[in-house]
């Protein structure tokens, strides 16, 4: 891990210059997609005092303040800073998340005590870090999928594990694939008592019934399949079976689901203001895992040789039980998936852009640029692509400081090279990252790996 005085240009405005230095900055002359939703802003100028932003205006007019750092981004596109709204934390990833704009993550489990402490020593600036919001460790029935997750029997334990991680101080609760309808509905209850939001990876619970429960988010398009078929059991039987198990029976029920069904499950999601972290780039990675292109990207450069080494792709596959035929299913599924998407949006569903990094092949940073690829592919514009990954992450969070470029709001933007509207691989092309009003190149954090 690197320090934040190795990463962090000495262009942010810090109280200690005084009269004799530069206490705000001025980014001159980009085009600023804003994180509104409307139109973008053409030589604009962005004005950044300490962490936060004093003010958005035209260049056109516009005087210096004294004691202002001028940045000419002439030609350049500002958007605010991204968010990872699924993510597994890990201390290695951090920098790797700011090298591709990556300033905020959601992370969706870890030992409850580690995570946690990590994301004190991050979101207080202890260590160069994107701000970590976090679950801690997620709630499953008993036996749990997971070791590392906390065990629940009946009501009573659910309150008790909502009430211990409230105590704990998480941001969120996240549920895993053996919380049933009568647990969820407990968790839910206890969690709105202490003003949390609940999130799941459903299993033994369909969508449709966890959000009329009131469950806010919807991980991976999880229980969309067990809304639809006729005969729930098998996929039920499947997941409670273990986690390659219930996945397996989940994607491969994709391919036969059909269109007017999709739609359905779609409004009634978005109705129920649920929102869908789908990661697409998780479903398609599993689905061409026989793809070169895929389990050797030139960005897995990024990722330590030894991370590469314990991510064990092959082991990964034999522990599934994977074969050819499976991983041909799993890419028949994908059509239906992006349809899912584009039936929600049309509904008025809220996207956020995760991407279930620091798992196996899912590159953290990348993975989130890759994420916005395949949301376009599936019929998103690139505008809603870039607000999936900004604003939307932002209002799942329940964060209102983060996801925008506007006046009082935190000063985490990315300075682009290249018009993402026009092409959202475009994004890729992070050139200036700030993070809390500090100023980053990627290449000065990429050498210091």
């Amino acid at each position: 891990m690197i320090r934040a005085s190795t990463a962090v240009l000495v262009l942010a405005a810090v109280a200690a210059c005084g009269s004799q230095g530069p206490n705000r900055i001025a980014f001159v002359g980009a085009t600023v997609i804003d994180g509104s939703g409307g139109n973008p802003r053409p030589d604009a100028v962005v004005l950044v005092r300490g962490g936060e932003i004093e003010a958005v205006v035209p260049r056109a007019g516009f005087s210096l303040p004294k004691h202002t750092r001028e940045i000419n981004v002439r030609g350049k596109w500002i958007v605010p800073g991204l968010i990872d709204a699924h993510a597994h934390v890990a201390p290695w990833a951090l920098t790797r998340y700011l090298a591709w704009g990556v300033t905020t993550v959601r992370d969706v489990h870890g030992a409850r005590d580690t995570i946690l402490a990590l994301r004190q020593r991050a979101n207080l600036g202890g260590i160069t870090s994107p701000r970590i919001y976090s679950a801690g460790a997620m709630i499953d029935g008993r036996p749990t999928t997971y070791a590392d997750a906390i065990g629940v029997d009946d009501a009573a334990d659910a309150r008790k594990a909502v009430d211990q991680a409230s105590v704990a101080g998480v941001d969120y609760i996240k549920v895993y694939t053996r919380i049933d309808p009568p647990l969820l509905k407990a968790i839910i209850d206890e969690a709105n008592t202490f003003g949390l939001r609940v999130t799941g990876h459903l299993g033994l619970t369909d969508a449709v019934t966890a959000a009329k429960l009131g469950i806010r988010g919807d991980e991976h398009m999880s229980g969309v399949p067990e809304s639809i078929v006729s005969d729930q059991s098998s996929l039920f039987s499947a997941h409670y079976r273990g986690f390659w198990n219930g996945w397996t029976a989940f994607e491969r029920s994709w391919a036969s689901l059909d269109s007017s069904s999709l739609a359905r499950v779609a409004s009634e999601l978005a109705t129920r203001k649920v929102f869908v972290i789908p990661t697409l780039v998780l479903h398609e990675t599993f689905s061409r895992l026989d793809d070169s292109a895929i389990t050797r990207p030139p960005e897995l450069k990024d990722v330590p040789s030894a991370e590469q080494t314990s991510w064990d792709v092959p082991g990964m596959i034999r522990r599934a039980g994977w074969s050819a035929l499976d991983l041909a299913q799993f890419r028949k599924s994908r059509p239906r998936q992006d349809l899912f998407v584009r039936e929600f949006v049309r509904a008025g569903g809220m996207i956020a852009a995760g991407t279930d990094a620091s798992n196996q092949l899912l590159i953290p940073g990348f993975s989130e640029h890759r994420e916005m690829e395949l949301l376009v592919a599936a019929g998103l514009t690139p505008a809603n692509a870039l607000l999936a990954a900004t604003r939307n992450g932002a209002l799942l969070l329940g964060v209102d400081s983060l996801g925008r470029i506007a006046p009082g709001k935190v000063a985490d933007l990315v300075v682009l090279g290249a018009n993402p509207l026009e092409d959202i691989r475009n994004t890729r092309k992070v050139e200036m990252v700030m993070l809390r009003g500090g100023l980053m190149s990627p290449d000065s954090i990429r050498r210091s790996w």
